[in-house]
C-alpha cells in the first residue's frame, strides 16, 4: 500500500486554502491525540493500529488502519512530512512502579534474577522495546525510500527511559524521543500562584489547587494529575479535573466518602492494578472495558503537544 498527498482546498484552523496537504502517519494511534493536532495543522492524517478505539464519543479522527505496525515497511511512507507515534507503554509503566515482583521481572531482563512464577511478559530486552525500535527502523527505511530525511517524534512514559535511553524533552510526564524541536511549548506544573500561601500544600480541605485559601500549585500536562489516579486534565472533551465518567475527584467532594464512594472514585481499591476500573474483585480481567477506556484516554496526547509538533514540521 503506497500513501500519496492529495490536493484539495483544505479547511482547517488557518482558513481555506488550496494547497497540497501534508501527510502525517500516525502509528499506534489509539484515540488520535496526535491525529487531532495534526487535522488543525492542515496535515491529512492516517493512523495506524492493531484495532480500532472507539468509547462512547471518544474515537479516532482520521483515517484508521487496522495493521500491526510491526509488519510495516517505511518505504510506503516516502511521500510523508511527518511520523508521530506513541507505542504502548503498559511494561515500562509497570516495571517502574515499587512492586516486589515488577522489580524481579526488571532484574530478570537485565539476566541478574529468574522470571516470577506466571510471568507471561516480554522475556527479552529487545522483545520489550520491539514496537518502540520498530518506530525508528520505519522512519529510516521512509527516509531511505525518499532520499531525504523525514523527521518523526515518538512519545512514550518516563519509565521507558531505562530501556530505550534518555528521552530528548518532555511534556508533563509526556516523554519525547526522535526529531524533537529545539523549541517546546512550557507546561505549568508545579508552579507557584503569586500572593498563595505554600504552607498549606498538601492539605486538601484547603483547596490548594483551586486557587482558594492556601492555594499554591496547578497542574498541567501529566497523564495523572489531580484528585484521582487516573484523572484525564489533559483531555479536552472530557474537560479538566475530573475522572474518566466525568464526576470531580473525590477530594473536591469532601474526603468523609463511603466505601462505594471510594470503589467509584477510579483510585486503587480493593484487589490488585489489575481491577482499577472495576469493582474490586480480583477476579475481573485486567482488559475489562471501562479499564481499557480510561486508559486510552489518559494516554491521548494533549492537544498543545500534538499542534506545536505539526506546526513546527509543516512544510513550507
Amino acid at each position: 500500500m503506497w500513501l500519496y498527498r492529495r490536493q484539495a482546498p483544505v479547511r482547517c484552523d488557518r482558513g481555506v486554502q488550496a494547497i497540497m496537504k501534508p501527510l502525517m502517519i500516525d502509528l499506534f494511534a489509539g484515540l488520535g491525540g496526535w491525529a487531532e493536532g495534526g487535522l488543525a495543522e492542515c496535515y491529512d492524517v492516517i493512523g495506524f493500529d492493531i484495532e480500532q478505539h472507539v468509547y462512547g464519543d471518544h474515537c479516532y479522527p482520521a483515517q484508521l488502519i487496522l495493521q500491526d505496525v510491526l509488519t510495516l515497511h517505511g518505504r510506503q511512507f516516502k511521500d510523508v512530512d511527518l511520523i508521530v507515534a506513541s507505542p504502548p507503554c503498559q511494561e515500562f509503566s509497570w516495571m517502574a512502579m515499587p512492586w516486589k515482583r515488577a522489580k524481579q521481572v526488571a532484574r530478570a531482563l537485565r539476566g541478574e534474577d529468574e522470571f516470577p512464577e506466571g510471568y507471561r511478559g516480554s522475556r527479552t530486552v529487545a522483545e520489550l522495546t520491539a514496537l518502540f525500535d520498530a518506530c525508528f527502523r520505519i522512519q529510516r527505511e521512509a527516509s531511505e525510500a525518499a532520499g531525504r530525511h523525514i523527521p518523526m517524534v515518538v512519545e512514550n512514559v518516563r519509565g521507558a527511559i531505562p530501556w530505550v535511553g534518555r528521552s530528548r524533552w518532555n511534556f508533563g510526564s509526556y516523554q519525547l524521543w526522535g526529531d524533537v524541536p529545539a523549541l517546546m511549548p512550557m507546561t505549568k506544573q508545579a508552579a507557584k500562584v503569586p500572593g498563595l500561601d505554600w504552607s498549606k500544600f498538601g492539605q486538601h480541605n484547603y483547596g490548594y489547587k483551586d486557587g482558594e485559601v492556601g492555594g499554591c500549585f496547578r497542574d498541567s500536562a501529566i497523564k495523572n494529575a489531580g484528585g484521582s489516579w487516573f484523572n484525564i486534565a489533559h483531555n479536552t472533551t472530557s474537560g479538566t479535573g475530573r475522572n474518566p465518567d466525568g464526576r470531580a475527584p473525590m477530594w473536591k467532594r469532601g474526603f468523609q466518602a463511603t466505601a462505594a464512594d471510594r470503589l467509584d472514585d477510579g483510585r486503587k481499591h480493593q484487589g490488585s492494578g489489575a481491577v482499577w476500573f472495576d469493582t474490586g474483585r480480583a477476579s475481573l480481567p485486567s482488559a475489562s472495558p471501562r479499564r481499557k477506556a480510561a486508559s486510552a484516554l489518559i494516554a491521548k496526547i494533549p492537544l498543545e503537544l500534538s499542534r506545536h509538533i505539526a506546526r513546527i514540521f509543516l512544510p513550507q
